[in-house]
């Protein structure tokens, strides 16, 4: 590509980032060819429609397949630039440990169609030298290239790391103006990866080296991960010594440099609950502060069903309304919920009792089949259930005024409602007056 001309873009995998990313690409008129493997996210999206929740989403994605920027497919074309946003988990093997397959799977799909000029960036969230062993995966597959870092000639393709850092619900918002960390196997690929991100965001685009990049998406929600598991720590003792640990955050953040972060049921989601794994993976002997913070989240999650259960078991017979299950307010995603966690948990010791409301939600995720939990609307819950748990804090949930609740027995873990201040020792484990 030369000048002003506009590249054609492949982006792989269309999920929570990888769709809004191609339709933020094709706005800035750029051809896109979004791959995925479910021929369902195929279909979806060339009728013009979405398969996830997001605020705005559906009218971009709309606009962009209708004017011919935006097509889907099940199988990688040939592009100037292909962007990798598949999933990275980790293994449920005791250990977290990282799992890049789908990162190298889409590597090797690349490589069939890779020609000389081209530039591969992956955004997907990784372990430190996650790019450069793809890079040196499309080195074996593709000889006839030359590749970054590998040799003192001229390479042949670039090849980056740029993650993403946006907040659900925010998502088209924060990936056009949020600052970009652009990491280059060398600093040339970093020219070529920013020249590519200075088309469609307007924050700054700041160039570094890929494992820099890498280590700095794996910091930033490590960070976060510890803030919130000091807030989760102070909530259990709270509890512990009958404080209101929300009356307690609020009078501590009056100091002008506390900034404690509000406690909830855990942490969830792809991110927070996860990259402080990929941190530990790579230093395990290094990262006790990380490993502790991810132990007391976790810890948290089962002080809540604890907390649930006393409840529960000392109100017979009365039917229980589980509010949210996603990882955090007004989204569909339930990745890593500890709302998810909670609510299942009681579903299989309590059955048909328990029932869920998840406005995100067309039906229950499969670990509650066979347990008699059913998906209710909030009217039906508020007027037939006499235990309200609160585990995520959609606006929905956030404007039941007190009367609605009155009569009720309410365990509310995110303080969505302050007039329920709870006298000493019940510490939100109240009956609503």
């Amino acid at each position: 590509m030369l000048g002003d001309q506009k590249p054609e873009v492949c982006v792989i995998g269309l999920g929570y980032i990888g769709l809004p990313t191609a339709a933020i690409i094709a706005r800035a008129n750029c051809q896109v060819t979004g791959v995925d493997v479910s021929d369902h996210v195929v279909d979806t999206i060339n009728r013009g429609e979405i398969h996830i929740e997001e605020v705005d989403l559906d009218g971009l994605v709309q606009g962009v397949v209708q004017r011919g920027m935006l097509r889907a497919s099940t199988r990688i074309v040939p592009a100037d630039v292909f962007v990798i946003a598949v999933p990275t988990p980790f293994a449920k093997d005791g250990r977290h440990t990282p799992d890049t397959s789908h990162v190298m799977a889409a590597a090797t799909e690349v490589a069939g169609v890779l020609k000389k000029g081209d530039a591969i960036i992956l955004e997907s969230t990784s372990p430190v030298g996650t790019t450069e062993a793809m890079r040196d995966l499309i080195a074996g597959l593709r000889p006839d290239l030359k590749m970054p870092g590998r040799t003192a000639e001229t390479p042949d393709v670039a090849i980056a790391y740029c993650p993403e850092r946006v907040l659900p619900g925010k998502i088209l918002e924060e990936l056009t103006h949020n600052d970009r960390s652009i990491g280059g196997i060398t600093p040339r690929c970093a020219r070529k990866a920013l020249a590519f991100y200075k088309r469609f965001v307007r924050g700054a685009c700041l160039t570094t080296d890929a494992r820099s990049a890498e280590m700095t998406k794996l910091v930033e929600n490590a960070y976060r991960d510890v803030n919130i598991a000091f807030a989760n720590e102070l909530s259990m003792i709270a509890d512990h010594m009958g404080l209101d640990v929300w009356e307690v955050i609020k009078l501590a953040n009056r100091h002008p440099r506390v900034n404690i972060l509000q406690p909830g049921p855990g942490v969830g989601g792809h991110c927070i609950a996860v990259d402080p794994y990929f941190i530990m993976h790579g230093a395990p002997d290094h990262s006790p502060l990380i490993r502790t913070a991810r132990e007391v989240n976790d810890a948290k999650m089962r002080h809540v069903i604890a907390q649930a259960r006393e409840l529960i078991a000392s109100s017979p017979g009365v039917a229980v309304a589980c509010l949210g299950l996603a990882f955090k307010a007004n989204i569909d995603d339930f990745r890593e919920s500890p709302a998810r966690f909670v609510a299942a948990s009681l579903a299989r010791e309590f059955g048909d009792r328990i029932r869920i409301v998840e406005p995100y939600a067309a039906q229950l995720p499969p670990e509650f089949t066979g347990t008699g939990a059913a998906l209710i609307d909030i009217d039906t819950a508020l007027e037939g259930c006499g235990i309200l748990i609160t585990l995520v804090d959609h606006d929905v949930f956030r404007v039941i005024p007190p009367e609605e609740r009155r009569g009720a027995i309410v365990y509310d873990t995110r303080g969505i409602w302050p007039d329920s201040a709870a006298a000493p020792g019940e510490n939100r484990l109240r009956l609503a007056s």
